[in-house]
């Protein structure tokens, strides 16, 4: 496996994964029912919800930044 084609694969990882994130945060904003229905389902209070959420999020965003982009610049700038 060559650095090449390693570096592919962390820029395609981290285009899913913000991918992923915009969904996440826009079904968060745009649908106001999905957070109803996880409220209920889970028995949460809808501020502990909104706390959770907004940490999930950002903890998820940390992750790309450090497991996906980190390694792509890492690599980038060796080649």
């Amino acid at each position: 496996m060559t650095a090449e084609t390693i570096r592919h694969f962390f820029a395609w990882c981290s285009v899913i994964n913000y991918a992923l994130l915009i969904l996440w945060s826009l079904l968060t904003l745009w649908v106001p029912g999905w957070s109803a229905f996880v409220v209920r389902m889970y028995g949460l209070e809808k501020d502990s919800f909104a706390s959770v959420n907004f940490k999930g999020i950002m903890y998820y965003k940390l992750g790309i930044i450090l497991f996906n982009l980190v390694p792509y610049l890492a690599l980038r700038i060796m080649a």
